[in-house]
């Protein structure tokens, strides 16, 4: 049976042994780094733990494939433990598809924080996520665009909407977005409806500003593959 050293979240053992029973792969990066859910049991306390690894090197994609449990040596020489599943995993909202990982991981954070009722969190790495997303579509140069715009996030989505670098559609969505330090989220007062409306709308900017238009490349890809097989 393998083996898989790691803190014990149940005794508090540190680098305790654990006998590795069984993996279900949960997601994949780089096109090559495998992340995976492995179910274990502690040798000091006998308890259960499931822990998020993920893979070290490229080459160790062939030992995953065959399953970590059949080792026979320690699965730490193959995957890196990120840390164990926890009241954090439960039902969290899924970031859009084809977003850039620097957004996808506060995305996921403040979806984790949001499903055990921390919306002041939750809303503190939403903003993150429009912050990072629009920051980089402001023109070295124009009209009416101060330092004072470009550094608050409150100010800047309505100048992006003036001046038709956001969908029109998307303003009504947006007005949960304040003036900085204006919307609660630096005073630690907003409610769980307050932090839905700033997922809401960071999920659907998001899908707009990189789903859709991979969509659309992907669709567009297969219908000249179609016409080029006629």
């Amino acid at each position: 049976m393998s083996e898989l050293v790691a803190d014990c979240p149940r005794c508090g053992a540190s680098e305790m042994t654990f006998d590795l029973i069984s993996q279900w792969p949960v997601d994949r990066t780089y096109d090559w780094k495998t992340y995976l859910e492995v179910f274990c049991i502690c040798r000091r306390c006998s308890k259960s733990t499931t822990f998020l690894v993920s893979q070290r090197e490229l080459d160790g994609e062939r030992y995953i494939e065959k399953g970590l449990p059949a080792l026979d040596f320690s699965a730490n020489k193959i995957v890196d433990v990120e840390r164990y599943i926890s009241l954090r995993d439960t039902a969290a909202e899924m970031p859009p598809e084809h977003i850039p990982e620097e957004i996808e991981a506060p995305f996921k954070e403040g979806s984790a924080c949001f499903s055990i009722g921390c919306y002041n969190a939750a809303a503190t790495m939403f903003r993150l996520c429009i912050d990072l997303s629009t920051r980089s579509m402001l023109p070295d140069m124009r009209e009416g665009l101060n330092s004072t715009i470009r550094k608050s996030l409150g100010l800047r989505l309505p100048w992006l909407f003036d001046n038709s670098m956001l969908p029109e559609a998307l303003r009504e969505l947006s007005t949960c977005i304040k003036d900085e330090g204006n919307d609660g989220a630096h005073q630690g007062t907003l409610t769980k409806e307050d932090a839905a409306d700033i997922l809401d709308f960071t999920f659907v900017l998001l899908e707009r500003l990189y789903t859709e238009p991979v969509r659309i490349q992907k669709a567009n890809e297969r219908r000249v593959a179609r016409r080029n097989q006629q």
